[in-house]
């Protein structure tokens, strides 16, 4: 029977179908109310939700599961050393990913990037602790506050590959304060764990990962599925 990982963001749901270890289908939707019917007419075997906006249970109560049903949890057992501070206040999604990097790279020092909604960095170290990170406006909560927060800036809604980092109107302005300035933020970091960390593995993920990709310094990984294998991860660790 097939397991499934579900991660509820702040904008949507992604889902992710296992077949033993192996991702088969994936997909996307909005709210707990639109669970699709490959979901919602299917008993899976074992099941693990994680939520950063709406209530998990919400998600688990549209499951059916013959075995274990896991709601990630600061009292979840994880397959990696959790070195966070404060585990209770942990989002799952960097948790996930954590544990995904260190399925993808065990024995190595991984830098993950999240660019979605926010973008979060985590590091997890060769040894598999994870020792936390950081969290930053993504980049269209970075354009809609310069135009929310002032009085006569405007809303910047394109993203755009080519972008002048010397910007000669206001439009190109706020892309270049906002997409270079981002770009210098993500490669500085790199740049810091690089001297802490050898060996360093650098992996993207997210929304906004494919607009990193050819922009950071090093050979980067990009595994938009990053975060749902996490999750499988911790489940299999659990089951």
């Amino acid at each position: 029977m097939q397991s499934i990982a579900i991660d509820a963001g702040n904008t949507g749901t992604k889902y992710g179908i296992f077949e033993g270890d192996n991702l088969v289908t994936q997909g996307y939707f909005r709210g707990v109310e639109n669970i699709p019917a490959e979901i919602k007419n299917y008993t899976f075997k074992d099941a693990i939700v994680a939520s950063v906006a709406a209530d998990a249970d919400a998600y688990i109560t549209g499951l059916s599961v013959s075995g274990t049903t896991i709601k990630l949890s600061a009292q979840t057992a994880l397959p990696v050393i959790n070195n966070y501070k404060t585990p209770e206040t942990l989002g799952a999604d960097r948790i996930a990913a954590a544990a995904g990097a260190n399925f993808f790279f065990p024995g190595r020092n991984c830098l993950i990037f999240d660019a979605g909604t926010c973008i979060t960095h985590e590091f997890v170290t060769s040894q598999g602790t994870y020792e936390g990170g950081g969290i930053a406006p993504g980049l269209r909560m970075k354009l809609k506050a310069l135009h929310t927060f002032t009085e006569r800036l405007p809303l910047v809604e394109q993203i755009s590959q080519n972008f002048p980092v010397t910007g000669k109107t206001t439009q190109e302005s706020i892309l270049s304060g906002v997409l270079a300035g981002t770009i210098a933020e993500l490669n500085g970091l790199i740049e810091y764990y690089s001297q802490t960390a050898p060996d360093l593995v650098v992996i993207l993920c997210g929304g906004d990962a494919g607009f990193f990709e050819s922009k950071l310094k090093g050979r980067i990984f990009v595994i938009p599925e990053l975060v749902l294998i996490g999750l499988h991860r911790i489940l299999t660790h659990n089951v």
